[in-house]
């Protein structure tokens, strides 16, 4: 098994790092036209692109409401007024910020192809947020370092730069995460997993996020050869983050039962996801990521 990639010499940050090292140009691009999928109406704090249950001033008409003293008068349908002689007041759906939090597993079997596809999708994610005037944080499970708040577009290089840092090693603490996660203060916000969930607290930590009303997708990044192992022989097998070995023996039948519980514990994920309320999306760590960005996740109502 590879080990965890080990931080940059002298306990220096990674030198700065242009949007294009994490995410294609050519991509960026395309997402730019895309944003999250919200199910239900967020309310935030600042003006953003999202609907609400106050009232704004966005192009999509609401409902009326009688005008009062120190009302914005632009907002009076003067027709409405000729035709009935009452001043009422047009009211708009209310477009607002959201707060997108990244929850990305950074633990020892995260190392190698999947946290960095972890981070493509993040910086990917975190971008259509940027864009969108959200608001973004990223929060790492374990956790090595206070979660960084990016707010704005021109936030999008320091954003890459952060998840380009980040580097595997420990355990999964997936539902302490979760639970730190939902004691911090705001709006419940839009919660983004991005893991393995190699870990036998998964259930504990995925029933806990839809708490206080957040909306969650879970992204179910896995290695091709967790679900169907290519070797073949005797093998010792060490668990990157307890380090305990266990003696295999892997013949085509033992491959094709360990398959078989593989997906079968893939779907058990999914379903649980399903119960809470969340959106799952399974993701291999070599497949093409702007394919499922720009298909089928918009199906799934990730993004639209």
């Amino acid at each position: 098994m590879t080990a965890p990639a080990a931080p940059p010499a002298g306990g220096r940050p990674p030198p700065p790092a242009r949007p294009g090292a994490l995410l294609e140009p050519d991509l960026l691009t395309r997402l730019e036209r895309l944003q999250l999928h919200t199910a239900r109406p967020l309310a935030g704090r600042f003006g953003g692109e999202h609907r609400s249950r106050r009232h704004g001033t966005s192009v999509d008409f609401a409902d009326y409401r009688e005008y009062h003293p120190g009302d914005d008068f632009r907002r009076i349908d003067y027709h409405l007024y000729a035709r009935l002689d009452v001043l009422l007041l047009k009211l708009f759906e209310a477009e607002d910020d959201l707060t997108v939090r990244l929850l990305v597993d950074t633990s020892a079997s995260m190392a190698g192809p999947k946290l960095h596809q972890a981070r493509r999708v993040a910086g990917a994610l975190g971008f259509v947020s940027l864009v969108r005037r959200d608001a973004v944080t990223v929060h790492t499970f374990p956790p090595d370092r206070p979660a960084p708040r990016f707010t704005g577009r021109g936030a999008t290089e320091p954003l890459f730069r952060h998840l380009l840092g980040l580097r595997a090693g420990g355990v999964t603490p997936f539902a302490p995460a979760c639970a730190d996660l939902l004691a911090r203060p705001g709006p419940p916000g839009y919660t983004v997993v991005l893991s393995d969930l190699l870990t036998e607290d998964w259930r504990d930590g995925l029933a806990r996020l839809p708490g206080r009303g957040a909306q969650v997708v879970v992204v179910h990044v896995l290695d091709a050869e967790e679900l169907r192992p290519s070797m073949v022989g005797d093998y010792e097998l060490i668990d990157r983050e307890s380090g305990v070995r266990v003696a295999v023996s892997l013949s085509p039948a033992t491959i094709d039962e360990y398959e078989r519980r593989a997906r079968a514990w893939a779907d058990d994920v999914a379903a649980q996801c399903r119960r809470a309320g969340a959106a799952y999306v399974r993701l291999l760590s070599d497949e093409d990521l702007a394919t499922r960005l720009l298909g089928s996740w918009r199906d799934q109502g990730v993004l639209r």
